[in-house]
């Protein structure tokens, strides 16, 4: 059972609030728009960390970080990346991903809005963490955190942060 905690759009933006979830976490999944590497280097000294780099984020962020991220935790496929779209609006980058190699669980960011919905054609659950720093139109900071038991996605909680 490994327990995650999925966040998005930092934009350079950490806090107590923030690190106290990750330091609960068996893992931290940060989906773009990170900032800077003093973010990523923060959440990676608590717990082993994923990330993609997203549309605000520098060159030095991009040699760190892939633009995708393709991976297993226990038995589910998943596909992360920045920009992204949602069921049955992905862009077309992404679209041709899904069809082609289909994850049980596809991870966006980049609209600041959480959002968490079944793609019942495709069988793939989306999760886009909405926004945890201060920087954009939202109007509370969000994340998520789950639980990955086997193959099953489980215990999904939101996690409002306050007013950015």
């Amino acid at each position: 059972m490994t327990k995650i905690l999925l966040l998005s759009d930092t934009h350079s933006h950490i806090d107590d609030a923030i690190l106290k979830y990750a330091r609960r976490a068996d893992e931290i999944w940060h989906a773009g728009d990170i900032g800077t590497l003093e973010i990523t280097d923060s959440l990676a000294k608590l717990k082993p960390l994923r990330a993609v780099y997203g549309n605000i984020d520098d060159a030095v962020i991009q040699q760190e970080f892939p633009l995708n991220q393709r991976f297993f935790c226990e038995g589910v496929d998943v596909l992360m990346t920045h920009i992204g779209g949602y069921p049955p609006k992905y862009n077309s980058r992404t679209r041709a991903e899904i069809k082609k190699n289909t994850p049980k669980l596809f991870i966006c960011g980049h609209s600041h809005i959480l959002k968490v919905m079944w793609d019942q054609p495709l069988g793939v659950l989306h999760m886009n963490p909405g926004a945890c720093g201060k920087h954009g139109f939202h109007h509370v900071r969000t994340m998520l955190r789950f639980t990955i038991d086997g193959e099953d996605i489980k215990d999904l909680e939101v996690i409002e942060l306050g007013k950015r």
